[in-house]
């Protein structure tokens, strides 16, 4: 998919790497049912919120926000984290500056 050293992900790359996160959050139960119950989604209207562009960048989120999970699923991508959170970062933008 994508570099292993990549600085920057295009946004075919990050839109891809989102809708593997949520195959991956699908492929748990209960990693799924966080999702769900973390996000206010059930499985009736799950499929209508994938077709958002936006959350792909939410499912990203998601996995970024646990970092046990984010290296899971940088792992099982056989990425970096980095490489996940900059596709985050493509997706929604940066983090907010709390300072």
């Amino acid at each position: 998919m994508e570099n292993r050293g990549s600085r920057r992900v295009s946004e075919d790359f990050a839109a891809g790497l989102g809708v593997a996160a949520l195959q991956f959050l699908a492929e748990d139960p209960q990693r799924l049912e966080r999702f769900l119950s973390l996000s206010g989604l059930g499985p009736h209207n799950l499929r209508e919120a994938a077709a958002q562009p936006t959350f792909l960048g939410s499912v990203l989120e998601h996995i970024a926000s646990d970092e046990r999970l984010l290296v899971a699923f940088a792992d099982a991508r056989n990425l970096r984290p980095e490489v996940v959170m900059q596709a985050r970062e493509r997706l929604v933008g940066p983090p907010p500056d709390w300072s």
